[in-house]
């Protein structure tokens, strides 16, 4: 009982103080790690379920690297979120639980050396579009997601997609896009 009082504080109180920007009414339940506090900005009512790992670190030499998540955002248990550069997660975006999302690779170009030991590789910078939903064990690994779009579980995202699409696959591939002029989904 005195543990849930205590995390539950923390989070009310020690939270706002350390991030960048850590809006009202905003939650982080039990996270596993939080690193580069002062490059995370977290908006109102987001809440990030238990054991998430959230970075933004300056790895691949930005000066001023940013993890943004807009408001009503939810973002599922055990998720990986690491910023070297830029990801922007939009309004009211929904993860499942164990999605990774990351602007960034360990570089594996000298064969000769451990890839533990390869600099990190900025390769793109991330956005979620406002309202989209990314599925179980979903990866996004430097691309973006525009808005309302739904990502198949299991799906591995490393082209962009377009605003109004479902995506599924490794490599995801747009399988529905809305059109707005029949008001249908259709098939791709």
């Amino acid at each position: 009982m005195l543990s849930k009082i205590i995390a539950k504080l923390k989070s009310l109180f020690l939270y706002p103080f350390q991030f960048k920007k850590f809006g009202k009414k905003s939650r982080i339940d039990k996270p596993l790690h939080i690193d580069g506090k002062k490059y995370i900005e977290i908006s109102d009512r987001v809440y990030v379920q238990p054991y998430t790992w959230l970075a933004c670190q300056p790895l691949t030499g930005c000066s001023n690297p940013l993890l943004a998540i807009s408001k009503g955002s939810v973002i599922g248990n055990y998720n990986h979120i690491y910023a070297t550069q830029r990801i922007v997660i939009e309004d009211h975006v929904l993860t499942a639980d164990k999605v990774y999302i990351s602007d960034n690779l360990h570089g594996y170009a000298n064969p000769d050396i451990p890839i533990l030991q390869q600099p990190i590789r900025q390769i793109g910078e991330v956005r979620i579009g406002e309202g989209s939903w990314l599925g179980e064990n979903v990866c996004v690994i430097g691309a973006s997601i525009g808005k309302h779009c739904t990502i198949g579980a299991n799906s591995v995202v490393t082209h962009d997609i377009p605003d109004y699409c479902v995506a599924v696959g490794s490599p995801a591939r747009v399988i529905k896009q809305y059109n707005f002029e029949t008001k249908q989904w259709e098939k791709k």
